[in-house]
Parts: C-alpha cells; structure tokens; sequence
C-alpha cells in the first residue's frame, strides 16, 4: 500500500477528472464475444446489437441470447410465485430475520424521507404536485456472489415512494433457477414481478418491453460492463439511476484511530474485486506504519486474499497530512463514494463535509453496517460523482409536476410582460395567445 506524505502530493495524488469509466473488456470475455456474435466486436457494438434485437424481437432474442451467452436454454422468463414461496424453504431462517431486520430498517429511513421530502402544494397562483412512477424496473447481478442486500437498496425506496408495480431483473443459474436468497429478498422488498434475465438484454427487455417483460419508466441496479453500456445506451427511453463505477472508501483518521479497525475497513473494500479505491488519509505516522502492518496480518487469514492483495497494491493509498483540516480539504476534492471519520469528537465534522455518497462516524460505524443494515441505501455515487449525485433514495422515484393557475387580475398584471419578452424572442403566437385574454 503506496504512502504519501504532504498534503500538496496527496492532492495531486487524488485529484480526478469526473468521468464515467466503464472499464475494459477481459480477454477471457473478448473471446466470448467473439464466440457468441462470430467475429471480433466490442462490448459497446454488442450491447448496441443486443439491444436492437430486442426491440425488435421481444421475449425471442431475450431466449437466444441468454442461450448463446449464458449456455443454457431456459423455457420461462417469469419466476413463477410458487418458486418464490418455496425459496423461504431453501434459505437459512437466520438470514430471512437478518434480511427482515434490513427491509424494516431501510423501508424506516426512506419512509422518513418521503415524509420530509413529498410536500406537494398548490396555491393561489402556482404549485406543485409529487406523482410516484407507475413502473420501475430493479437489476441485481449475479455471478459467484449473490446480493440480496441489493434488492432491498432498490427495491424498497421505489416501494415507499408509491411505484405502482416493480419489476426486478437477475441472471438465472446454471439450472436456470434465481438463488433462494434473491427471491426471499425481493418478496420481503414488495417486487411485483421477477425474471430470470441478466445483462444487456435484461436492460433491453425493461427498457422497451417484450411479450413477457414489461416497458418500465426507470431502471435502477448495479452490474457489469455490459449492464452499464446497455444502460447508457438506453437512458431517454428510460431513465437510469446511475453508472456505477468501482466501489471506493476514504477513512479519515487520527491518533485517536484504532489501526486494526483501519486495517480492517480497508480490506471491507478491496475484496469486492481488484478495482476497488482504497485510501487512509492520517495525520498520525506512527498510526499509518500500524495499519500498514495490520493489513499484512488480517490479509494472510481473509478468504478472498488474492483479490484482496490486487486491489492494495495497484489502487490503495495511505496519505499523511500536517492536521484535520489538510485531511477534511483532501476528502472534498475527491468526493469519495464510501467516507469513515475515525476521529475524535468525529460528529463535530459533520458540517464540514461537502463531497461524499455517505458518512460514517466513528469507530463503530464501518461501512458494511451501511451496506446491509443501518437503513440508508447502499447504492452510492462512485467515481468522483458525490459531487454533484446523491445515493439512491425515495426521489429518485417521483416526478414533480408544476402547476400555473391565473385569474382576470393576475393575466391583467403580468400580461404586458409576458408579451414583451414573447415578441423579443420573435415569438407572435405567444404574444396573440395572451394579447387575446387581455381583450376579453
């Protein structure tokens, strides 16, 4: 894990330009693409193919291409309720009051929301109403991990919002089954429907509907490469929450920090894969040599230790600063998705934080209590984009509409002006359209 002292070289270090990077194709995938569309293409040329078939062909190319991609043949595209129910069965009484205890806590933090942000109102003169989404279509990966904390995030604040009907979308399984663990999750969240499709042609099929799947008005969910190109490429059809990119965590910490609750919150990070952004910015030396030493301790027994490694060696970072303030100027400039302040009297620095998805004071807050439990959603602004975007939350699914009401004395008023800026931009039949209300 590369150290860096003095804050101008730590700014240079994390200073970043806001871009969307989707990441590159494997070899191993290039191949698969190959295979599948029988000559050398890219990712965003095939999910551009993958998705015009699929609005022209509907339910038929969602078939063939989760043949040709995934290897198996599936017969069903809708997870049926009986298979829902019978999940329950096949998962850990455990985990369903552990996900319960989730769904009650998150269903909690964006009711609380709603009730502070839904303030719909029509006066006199104007107003304002809030409308939910009749459909929202939800996307969950699956590949060796399942993530049914994922479908909570999701689904549940397009539920509290009043989203009328819930479509979810996940990769099936080998045997064409959706782990027992998803299904559990989205029965608990209140999803309406669940199919068994997964990448770009999930995207495709919620996008612009097909014969089973129906056209959704936004689509949220993290995923691949694919999934993201497929939902870029069809934002204007649909709205998208956003383009996640590779998760991040910045921990703010001083003397006062605990090295081993360090050590372990940033390898909490960089198991996710080797993409991860890992950062400890300090004002305390002797605590970046602990924690530096901590993480060759707690990674020689983590089960995911090569990944683990892959991601300290090639995107963390440990940077010292003179004082707090050098630490706090630092977090802000790169807006991090994930921000822990280890520090004393840590709820004090609250106010001073401008740039990040989420917070998390205190020692006793790591980031996993936010990715699975403490109820505000998991589903964070990556890459630099806390600047500007906010985690997914209750708004994202609403619309506003504006409301004009204008009686004799009011159009009498403001009238002549309206008139006056309608005929500066050239614009007759703007200005004939009240000059008429004006004479009657």
């Amino acid at each position: 894990m590369e150290i860096i002292k003095g804050f101008e070289a730590a700014r240079a270090k994390l200073s970043r330009q806001v871009t969307v990077d989707l990441g590159k194709v494997s070899p191993r995938a290039q191949q698969k693409l190959k295979e599948v569309f029988g000559r050398d293409i890219s990712a965003a040329e095939a999910v551009a193919q993958i998705l015009s078939d699929i609005k022209e062909k509907g339910d038929a190319a969602v078939l063939d291409y989760t043949s040709r991609i995934d290897g198996f043949k599936i017969t069903s595209l809708e997870v049926s309720r009986q298979e829902i129910q019978a999940a329950y069965s096949q998962v850990g009484q455990d985990l369903i009051e552990a996900l319960k205890i989730a769904a009650e806590r998150i269903r909690r933090f964006h009711q609380e929301q709603k009730d502070f942000l839904f303030k719909g109102v029509v006066g006199k003169e104007w107003g304002q109403l809030v409308r939910p989404l009749a459909r929202s279509g939800l996307y969950t990966p699956a590949s060796t991990a399942v993530y049914p904390s994922t479908v909570l995030m999701t689904a549940i604040p397009a539920k509290v919002a009043g989203v009328k009907e819930i479509i979810h979308c996940t990769p099936p399984r080998n045997n064409g089954s959706v782990p027992p663990a998803t299904l559990v999750a989205a029965d608990l969240a209140g999803v309406d429907r669940v199919f068994r499709i997964g990448g770009a042609q999930a995207i495709g099929a919620m996008a612009y509907g097909t014969q089973s799947v129906p056209k959704v008005d936004k689509i949220c969910g993290p995923g691949n490469l694919f999934v993201a190109l497929a939902k870029q490429a069809v934002f204007g059809v649909v709205d998208i929450d956003a383009l996640q990119g590779p998760s991040e965590v910045l921990i703010i910490a001083d003397e006062s920090a605990n090295p081993q609750y360090c050590a372990a919150d940033l390898l909490a990070q960089a198991e996710h894969d080797q993409l991860p952004q890992v950062i400890l910015v300090t004002t305390s030396t002797r605590l970046a040599l602990q924690v530096q030493a901590e993480l060759k301790i707690q990674l020689a027994s983590l089960p995911r230790q090569q990944t683990a490694s892959e991601a300290l060696e090639s995107r963390a970072v440990i940077a010292i600063v003179e004082t707090l303030d050098e630490a706090i100027e630092l977090s802000n400039l790169y807006a991090p998705e994930h921000l822990e302040l280890m520090i004393e009297k840590a709820e004090s620095y609250i106010d001073r934080i401008i740039n990040a998805g989420c917070i998390f004071v205190g020692e006793l807050a790591p980031v996993p209590m936010g990715d699975y439990i403490a109820g505000p959603n998991h589903s964070l602004p990556t890459g630099g984009t806390a600047r500007f975007s906010s985690p997914l939350n209750v708004a994202d699914f609403i619309k506003f509409i504006d409301v004009v009401k204008v009686n004799k004395a009011l159009i009498k008023k403001l009238g002549p002006s309206a008139i006056t800026i309608a005929r500066a931009e050239g614009l007759e039949g703007h200005a004939r359209a009240i000059e008429m209300r004006l004479r009657d």
